[in-house]
């Protein structure tokens, strides 16, 4: 039974994903960089690399601007997302696959990793936004904001957690949702769209709300903003910043990503505009008396997909003064994949941004090390990088050694076969299985998009095993919606997915 249901994880995401990527994907293999991305299509549809990278090859790769120092501070954390740091230094990590919020205990031995690992609270509904505020734990789940009183001298929870906002929206593609407190003392809240390009349902989804501490008072703040992962508020004027992603197939170079300075009523675009641009699709549908929308005030290039933003409250010299960090979590749908790397938007003394590369290599040629998600300052100034496709938390500081060598395991991918993964059927199961599973695959939307003749789709078994499948299909990463498939249906899915590669 565990091998079904883990079949069925990696076969709807596997599917969603494929729905938006495979005509892309076929019509573009054969160009350079192509290996990458594929990766970084398996990944969007499955969640983690399932392989880590020898240090010799990650210390090579990737790229530190200045005099800052590099550690890998912990590893082997399938589905990293968004983090927060406690005042004594411990690091919060939300996993929405593994439904719970872990903590790592800040390096008090000296060798640059966390000291000890725990899960911290479970049981939740893919918890993604964190933080924290007067003694209490505010979690992000998919679909309901809750809090818990956390002891951060000791890293404790100290009391029962309860949900203060329920009945948030989280179908279709991006179902995760980001939290963060303002100047104003509200609770600051993200949810993205449920499609592509749609005009939505729900009047929360693309847009950004707020909130008061005890979870009353809620209310849409900004509307037409796609995808906006991350925010954050200027320390020195209080202005607040989202990133936003821009939609898909609209080619390489088109739409660009967008940074946004957020108002209260704004109205930001999307699905009419993108940019300042009109929507091939959706332009010529925007209703009578709808505001006039802001343009972003930075753009950054198309399918960037960035997520986490930061500003630097205490950094360690001049360069980094007025300055935000940005997590570009690198594009899945690019004839040449870009992205990949934090960048640095410094802020001039006229208000003009400028962008520079920060901690970049996460993309070599065909090899892809790594997807970066958020970025977390601690107390003393140093930051904190989540990257969900390896799994690793990487510190930045002053101090410290270039990556411990204690900090990354060389083990290899487990190979499975597909003889040895579909070995528990008789071969009369397993096309009974077969057979219902494509039925299954042509009835949903994957076969609209997702060819099953997709090299990522045959490249399944030997990257995944079935129960690994099964459990990221339950919960697919965006912008893969998730299906209603019972287990029967799962399993019969997941054995079509991995019979493409007989």
């Amino acid at each position: 039974m565990k091998k079904v249901i883990k079949i069925v994880g990696a076969l709807v995401l596997v599917t969603l994903l494929g729905v938006i990527v495979t005509p892309f994907v076929l019509l573009q293999w054969g160009s350079p960089g192509m290996a990458a991305a594929s990766r970084a299509i398996l990944h969007s549809a499955i969640g983690y690399s399932g392989a880590e990278v020898a240090e010799a090859e990650l210390r090579q790769g990737l790229s530190l601007a200045g005099s800052l120092k590099l550690q890998v501070f912990a590893s082997g954390l399938n589905n990293a997302r968004f983090m927060a740091v406690s005042e004594h230094g411990d690091v919060l990590l939300s996993r929405p696959r593994n439904g719970e919020v872990i903590l790592l205990t800040q390096d008090r031995n000296g060798d640059g990793m966390a000291d000890a690992r725990r899960v911290l609270i479970d049981g939740l509904n893919r918890p993604h936004g964190l933080e924290l505020k007067d003694g209490w734990l505010y979690i992000a789940e998919s679909n309901a904001i809750g809090k818990v009183p956390f002891d951060s001298k000791n890293g404790q929870l100290a009391g029962d957690y309860r949900q203060i906002v329920v009945g948030l929206g989280d179908n279709g593609n991006h179902w995760t949702k980001t939290i963060g407190f303002g100047p104003d003392g509200w609770l600051y809240l993200t949810s993205g769209s449920t499609c592509n390009v749609c005009e939505e349902v729900d009047p929360q989804r693309a847009t950004m709300m707020r909130v008061q501490p005890d979870g009353s008072g809620l209310e849409i703040y900004a509307t037409g903003l796609r995808n906006s992962v991350g925010f954050d508020w200027a320390p020195w004027n209080d202005e607040l910043y989202a990133t936003d992603n821009g939609r898909d197939l609209l080619g390489d170079d088109f739409p660009p990503c967008e940074l946004n300075r957020v108002e209260r009523g704004g109205f930001y675009g999307w699905p009419y505009f993108n940019a300042d641009q009109r929507d091939p699709d959706y332009g010529a549908r925007l209703p009578q008396g709808v505001a006039d929308h802001r343009l972003p005030v930075h753009e950054f290039r198309a399918h960037n997909a960035p997520l986490g933003i930061h500003f630097w409250r205490n950094p360690p010299s001049t360069d980094y003064q007025r300055t935000a960090l940005v997590a570009l979590h690198g594009s899945w749908n690019r004839s040449q994949p870009d992205g990949y790397k934090v960048v640095a938007l410094s802020w001039d003394d006229k208000g003009r941004i400028v962008e520079r590369d920060f901690l970049s290599g996460f993309l070599q040629s065909d090899k892809l090390l790594g997807r970066p998600v958020d970025i977390a300052e601690a107390p003393d100034g140093s930051l904190y990088v989540s990257d969900d496709y390896r799994g690793t938390i990487y510190r930045i500081g002053v101090d410290g050694a270039n990556m411990p060598a204690s900090a990354i395991s060389s083990a290899e991918e487990n190979m499975v076969s597909v003889d040895s993964a579909l070995s528990a059927y008789t071969v009369a199961e397993r096309a009974e299985l077969k057979e219902r599973g494509e039925q299954l695959y042509r009835q949903y939307p994957c076969a609209s998009c997702h060819n099953a003749n997709a090299r990522p789709l045959k490249a399944l078994p030997q990257r995944y095993s079935l129960a690994e499948l099964a459990d990221f299909f339950v919960t697919p990463t965006p912008p893969m919606p998730q299906y209603p498939l019972d287990s029967g249906e799962r399993e019969a899915l997941a054995v079509y997915l991995f019979s493409l590669a007989e």
